[in-house]
């Protein structure tokens, strides 16, 4: 069975970081195992919440591992509990990754055109130097303007996507995923790979729920490492993503901050048999 390692918080209610990763990433049928960066009492949508980082826990775990022998076919991170956890995250990658493991990067630090409030304006630079070691970078419009210095935009066009892509492939990654990219009538993900740009779209659907990227990232991730293509993997997690959003649309008691994503799994795993 492929292996995953996941280093990102555990926001313990919520339905985001990794106790989205975990369930979505075994749906796809990959072993989850986990590195937590920081425990929250819930994600940063709440007021009050309680963060205890784990700085110190990071490298001995890593530590840990590799006294063990064990080998991953991918790590994914995601949310970090503040800038000087990056270092830790690059030094375990280094210590642990094979010719074999695939990078990927969810620099989870920002939407709508804010950062997170955990975060300060000195943080995207630490998150670029993550991005530059990844195969794979997964962010979203505002965390791409972030991570390359350009003013974010609440509309824009297919070029300004290109010249945002072209800024964060210079900073190293190898190939960019941009999650919620619109403009005219398209909505979906825009994809670079080797020089080439391609456009997933979907119909929009008309609502918002907190830790739909996370679920995108932890199935493309899943899906990805099974096998397949980049494209497919796009494709088929944003579809589950979609579906996610459609069904907690759908769902009068469903709860404010989160999508029901545990209601779309079988929809994921049907996906993945197609």
């Amino acid at each position: 069975m492929k292996r995953i390692a996941t280093i990102q918080d555990i926001s313990c209610l919520g339905k985001c970081s990794l106790t989205v990763a975990l369930p979505v990433i075994s749906a796809t049928g990959v072993e989850a195992a986990i590195i937590p960066t920081a425990v929250l009492s819930t994600h940063t949508m709440f007021k009050n919440f309680t963060c205890k980082d784990l700085d110190d826990q990071l490298l001995p775990i890593a530590d840990h591992w590799k006294s063990e022998g064990v080998e991953f076919d991918a790590f994914y991170t995601g949310y970090l509990a503040n800038g000087s956890q990056v270092d830790k995250v690059i030094s375990i990658i280094n210590s642990l990754k094979t010719e074999k493991t695939k990078i990927i990067i969810d620099p989870a630090m920002a939407d709508n055109g804010r950062l997170y409030p955990a975060f300060d304006s000195k943080f995207p630079k630490e998150m670029a130097k993550l991005c530059a070691i990844a195969d794979i970078i997964l962010p979203n419009i505002t965390e791409a303007c972030l991570l390359t210095d350009t003013p974010y935009r609440e509309s824009y066009d297919e070029a300004f996507l290109k010249t945002v892509i072209g800024k964060l492939s210079a900073l190293g990654a190898k190939k960019i995923v941009l999650t919620g990219a619109e403009f005219g009538k398209k909505y979906g993900v825009m994809t670079y790979d080797n020089g080439e740009y391609n456009m997933y779209e979907q119909k929009k659907i008309d609502a918002v729920f907190h830790g739909t990227g996370d679920i995108f990232s932890s199935a493309f991730t899943g899906l990805l490492t099974r096998g397949k293509s980049l494209d497919e993997s796009v494709r088929i997690a944003a579809d589950f993503t979609a579906e996610c959003i459609r069904i907690t649309k759908l769902t009068p008691e469903a709860n404010w901050y989160g999508v029901e994503f545990e209601r779309a799994i079988p929809y994921l795993i049907e996906r993945i048999k197609s």
